[in-house]
């Protein structure tokens, strides 16, 4: 069986994606608000305490499936990303 991901850290990427995707698209009927707060606030602090070089892969990868992205929504969520989960700081 062959992989169609270049790279573990690729996968991983994508899948923590999908899962933030869900979360943030949520109701209050799928998932309760205050458990979405605390899952997005932790990844937040793990990605926000990478190494620089490993915030930088991860923001290189974010920009590769951004561009790829066909769905304005998600395409919107990958490019708020990294600011919005600590890689970067406010461009303004």
């Amino acid at each position: 069986m062959t992989s169609s991901y270049p790279s573990l850290t690729r996968v991983l990427v994508e899948v923590l994606v999908d899962v933030l995707w869900f979360i943030d698209g949520s109701e209050n009927e799928q998932m309760d608000q205050d458990d979405a707060v605390k899952v997005t606030e932790g990844v937040a602090h793990v990605v926000s305490t990478l190494p620089g070089d490993q915030q930088q892969e991860l923001i290189a990868l974010l920009g590769e499936m951004t561009a790829a992205e066909a769905d304005p929504a998600r395409r919107e969520f990958l490019e708020g990303f990294p600011e919005g989960f600590g890689l970067i700081d406010d461009p303004s």
